[in-house]
């Protein structure tokens, strides 16, 4: 490496816009994300780790289940870090995908109340813990052949219960010393 250095690593951290679609009405507007890509190289070796994080809603399973009517709902958030295979054919918006698809339902910057009332009875047709929303972003990305490794975090912060709720879970590909 140039000046004597061993190692190089940047990270760059950003508000990232997707153009959205309500459900019902076809409004469109712009949902915000974070994310991050780090690169890092050593010696030969070179690593890129893309991190989002996603905004969700989903409904309490449990609530659904004791309730005589409707059940309680939570704004978490699924952080992904996924580190992608060689070339890379990977991008925020199908991480971003990935972890919609594991709530109760993505969270949309404009809704009006047919969307609204789409949104709310989707959400009470797919109830998911923290656990399952981390379960079901670990089975997909790692069916997805352009995952090498990852790490998902699901926090939701509990509308009835004075705690958030939080799961995590991590996979890699790599059974050997990688290098970075």
């Amino acid at each position: 490496m140039r000046m004597g250095s061993t190692s190089a690593q940047v990270r760059l951290d950003f508000p990232y816009f997707l153009e959205r679609s309500a459900p019902v009405t076809g409004m469109r507007s712009f949902t915000e994300y974070g994310c991050a890509l780090d690169a890092r190289a050593a010696g030969i070796g070179s690593a890129l780790t893309l991190k989002t994080r996603v905004p969700v809603t989903s409904v309490c399973p449990c609530s659904k289940a004791i309730s005589d009517r409707g059940a309680h709902n939570q704004r978490g958030y699924i952080t992904i870090e996924a580190r992608p295979a060689e070339p890379v054919h990977l991008w925020f918006d199908d991480l971003i995908e990935v972890a919609e698809s594991a709530a109760s339902s993505p969270v949309y910057a404009l809704l009006k109340r047919p969307d609204e009332r789409h949104v709310t009875m989707a959400g009470y047709d797919n109830p998911v813990f923290v656990e399952d929303m981390a379960r079901n972003v670990a089975q997909a990305l790692r069916g997805d052949s352009r995952v090498t490794e990852f790490r998902v975090y699901v926090m939701n912060d509990e509308s009835i219960h004075n705690h958030a709720a939080y799961a995590r879970l991590g996979w890699s590909s790599v059974t050997t010393a990688r290098p970075v």
